[in-house]
């Protein structure tokens, strides 16, 4: 399956859902798009696989970094680097990204 695969009826493109995953493990996504995009993954394995790897890589960072807060230039830069990255590859505008750290257990 390529990047630019549809899945289901809801036209959602691997590429689009692709760059939002990291919004949807954030949920900085509206309530409709997390169900499309949740929708899509779960029909996709490309897809679902790409989730389970960035939600392990994200898990695995707070469990490693967990208490230590980002210096504020790094966390600015991380924004900037996530806004473009969306935009290239899903044609989206963000307009508010958040960066925290979240101990799991």
């Amino acid at each position: 399956m390529n990047a630019s695969s549809e899945h289901g009826k809801d036209k959602l493109h691997c590429n689009e859902a692709l760059a939002e995953i990291f919004l949807l493990l954030d949920r900085e996504c509206s309530p409709e798009r997390d169900a499309e995009l949740r929708r899509h993954i779960e029909d996709c394995p490309p897809c679902l696989e790409e989730y389970g790897i960035d939600e392990a890589i994200k898990q695995l960072l707070a469990r490693k970094c967990g208490g230590d807060l980002a210096p504020a230039e790094l966390k600015r830069r991380l924004r900037a680097s996530i806004r473009r990255t969306v935009q290239m590859h899903g044609g989206l505008t963000v307009e508010r990204t958040e960066v925290s750290i979240e101990k799991s257990e």
